[in-house]
């Protein structure tokens, strides 16, 4: 009984989609959301989202409580699926998203190609 009271938060935690860390300093716990689907970052690489400060740097993330840090590392899966850079003449595509359209046009030609035999 007592087992149940223990593990439902922690289930619950992690059913949430949300990371927990330590912070820098101190002994409270954060817990970063997970970034929207689609993140459209202007000139400066920041974006606000869920109290949290994110910074996007060479196709990676990391998150803050503050803007001017310190900063933790983002895992992966609370990553956006699509990163826009407005107002940049160098457009790039997140890695992973290059990877995903690479993918399905790899998948596509080999459909089409054993469609014809």
């Amino acid at each position: 009984m007592n087992l149940r009271w223990i593990f439902a938060p922690l289930v619950a935690l992690l059913l949430s989609a949300c990371v927990v860390a330590p912070p820098g300093r101190g002994g409270a716990v954060v817990v970063a959301p997970a970034l929207p689907v689609v993140v459209e970052l202007g000139v400066e690489p920041f974006y606000f989202y869920g109290g949290f400060h994110y910074y996007y740097d060479n196709s990676r993330w990391s998150y803050s409580r503050s803007r001017s840090g310190p900063w933790v590392e983002l895992p992966r899966s609370h990553y956006p699926r699509e990163t826009r850079l407005r107002g940049r003449d160098d457009r790039r595509d997140d890695d992973r998203d290059r990877r995903d359209r690479d993918d399905r046009d790899d998948r596509r030609r080999d459909r089409d190609r054993d469609g014809r035999r």
